[in-house]
């Protein structure tokens, strides 16, 4: 999927639709702990993966930067520590100037100030006065994969994120996601406009009946359900 596609359809859905659509599609929901916001509300990004293990030197991401394509997002792995940031406003700089979609930090970020006029899309666990504190031993893969919470994700990944969190999605199984979180969003926005018009959500999604069927069959799920009547606000 090109780069301006991805953004294109992106811009009209929310990673809540996104996430929906990997239930349905039986791809592993792979959100960034909720810790991982927005340094600026309202940012959105979308973008392949650039990973980066930090082991407490900036010149990891200037390597990664060496390599990297326009529209990437790169993705810092500091292992979620507290006790010091890892990105700067530098970084935020020359990963603007080498054209990326934004930056995920698991960890903390500092120059606040900065990285707001700066305009880039960063979403980290939080800010911190400190920079590294000390430097450890690189791993030979540092620029293969990064660890963000539970998941290990790379350049076979999307990222995407919005005032919701950060969501990972694999490249392989993003044109069937977008489509099903496209018919999830628009499923959705004609309930909301029902109910807008005075038609409760119950009625709509037959609430009654779910009732009466699961008083005979009670392994009945309220998300069968939902499938059997094109319902969409679980998944």
């Amino acid at each position: 999927m090109e780069l301006d596609e991805l953004r294109q359809r992106f811009a009209t859905l929310t990673t809540a639709h996104l996430a929906d659509a990997c239930v349905r599609a039986q791809v592993p929901v792979r959100c960034a702990p909720a810790a991982v916001k927005a340094v600026v509300a309202g940012d959105r990004l979308a973008g392949r993966v650039l990973p980066a293990r930090h082991a407490g030197s900036v010149d990891i991401f200037l390597e990664a930067l060496q390599g990297a394509k326009p529209g990437e997002v790169l993705v810092v792995d500091d292992g979620g520590r507290t006790d010091a940031s890892c990105v700067g406003d530098l970084v935020v700089l020359e990963a603007t100037a080498a054209g990326l979609a934004g930056v995920v930090i698991w960890g903390l970020h500092r120059d606040t100030v900065d990285i707001r006029a700066i305009g880039l899309p960063v979403f980290s666990m939080g800010a911190i006065p400190t920079g590294p504190l000390r430097a450890g031993t690189r791993p030979p893969d540092a620029l293969d994969s990064a660890t963000v919470g539970e998941w290990v994700v790379g350049a076979e990944d999307l990222v995407l994120g919005d005032d919701d969190g950060v969501l990972f999605v694999p490249v392989a199984r993003a044109e069937e996601v977008l489509g099903i979180a496209e018919q999830i969003r628009d499923t959705e926005r004609g309930q909301a406009g029902q109910m807008r018009e005075g038609r409760s959500l119950r009625e709509q999604v037959r609430f009654d009946r779910y009732l009466t069927e699961r008083s005979k069959n009670p392994s009945l799920t309220f998300r069968e359900h939902l499938r059997s009547v094109s319902g969409a606000i679980e998944e």
